[in-house]
């Protein structure tokens, strides 16, 4: 089909891998772009609703996390969302901004999968699709990979086969096994930006809630969000959870803020004195009803007794409850659930402004195979633009 001799040859034509393509193959570079799945693009597909969330306008070094956080500032300068929205400007593809930043398509998330494409055939990238890599070996003037459509030669070698998150998508390892089979440093995988479950036994009381939204301001360590939390039968989900999984680890606990920017302590204080309600229907001024009956019944309180006949001692502890809310999630909801990898190529191993391996010249990693995660909101999506980008115009 396309075997034969190539500049570079790209695995995995998702978000970085076809811009890093495109970038390569318009600067006059032979590209060859091999993907395993009969499409491509599936996660920018599925993303942001089918709208896709494709970056945030905020986006800078302190949205990313990773074992040396400092090694996304060079690439994230080199390409920022700036650029990326001229180059959505240029196809003429209609968008807006939600929420802090975030921006999405007016329409599908086709349409940035149409533009990736366009820019790939301006570049003449040549496509082998769907393909499977069995082999790759390093030779003296580049690398060999055996496929199921014969062996590529190819200079350069560029990995941007993606993470774990939604296998029924095509997700794999296979990355990250290349990685150790060079002899990469890789951080162990885990599922990010991914909704947290809890013992049964322990949220039977919540479990009830599922379905409830609240805006939040969720703690873990020193790291907080202030977003919507939702309640679900297993566990809590919503942007504020999926936000602080990113930095939760097995055996820590969080602290949740159910209701950021109400004095509840002084707010029942205040009712307690002039108010002849009862405790639930004045806790429910602040909190959904059924949230403010799982409190009350939770701490063992007298919901429909007159709020004027309860120790103040006693509003105190329901009000430090409601703003200190502690739990300890049991687990995450998996890579099923997962949004983004947490974890991948070591970028010690990595140039910072190439993506190149340190080891090995000419082989490069680029986009959420490399240890480097984003928050909520686009800024995966601007790293694989950003990390695409370096890798096309270094290859």
């Amino acid at each position: 089909m396309h075997a034969g001799s190539h500049d570079v040859a790209i695995i995995g034509a998702g978000a970085a891998g076809m811009m890093c393509a495109a970038v390569a193959g318009q600067r006059g570079r032979r590209v060859l772009l091999l993907e395993h799945s009969t499409r491509v693009g599936e996660k920018i597909r599925i993303s942001g609703g089918g709208r896709c969330n494709f970056t945030n306008t905020q986006a800078d070094l302190k949205h990313y996390l990773g074992r040396h956080p400092e090694f996304a500032r060079q690439t994230l300068a080199g390409y920022t969302p700036r650029d990326f929205i001229a180059l959505v400007r240029r196809h003429r593809i209609g968008f807006h901004e939600k929420h802090k930043g975030q921006l999405f398509c007016d329409d599908s998330s086709q349409r940035i999968i149409d533009m990736l494409h366009a820019e790939c055939v301006q570049g003449r990238v040549q496509w082998m699709q769907p393909v499977k890599v069995h082999d790759v070996h390093r030779q003296r003037s580049g690398f060999c990979l055996a496929t199921s459509h014969g062996n590529v030669y190819a200079e350069r070698l560029v990995v941007a086969t993606g993470g774990l998150p939604v296998p029924k998508i095509g997700a794999t390892d296979y990355g990250l096994r290349l990685a150790q089979r060079f002899g990469l440093q890789v951080i162990p995988p885990q599922p990010a930006l991914v909704p947290l479950t809890f013992a049964p036994e322990s949220w039977k009381p919540y479990a009830e809630l599922a379905g409830v939204a609240r805006a939040v301001r969720v703690k873990c360590g020193e790291q907080f969000f202030d977003e919507d939390l939702l309640f679900t039968h297993r566990g809590l989900s919503g942007p504020a959870i999926l936000q602080i999984s990113s930095f939760w680890n097995p055996g820590e606990s969080l602290t949740i803020d159910v209701a950021p920017g109400h004095d509840i302590s002084l707010q029942l204080r205040q009712a307690k004195a002039q108010s002849r309600q009862s405790l639930l229907n004045v806790l429910a001024q602040s909190l959904p009803r059924r949230l403010a009956q799982t409190w009350v019944e939770k701490l063992g309180l007298p919901g429909e007794r007159r709020i004027a006949e309860l120790a103040d001692a006693k509003l105190a502890a329901l009000g430090a409850a409601v703003a200190g809310w502690t739990v300890q999630p049991t687990g995450t909801e998996g890579w099923q659930k997962a949004e983004v990898m947490r974890g991948g190529v070591d970028t010690a191993e990595l140039h910072p402004v190439t993506l190149e391996s340190c080891q090995i010249p000419g082989l490069h990693f680029i986009g959420e195979v490399v240890d480097v995660t984003g928050w909520l909101g686009g800024y995966n999506f601007q790293w694989a633009w950003a990390s695409g980008y370096a890798a096309g115009m270094a290859v």
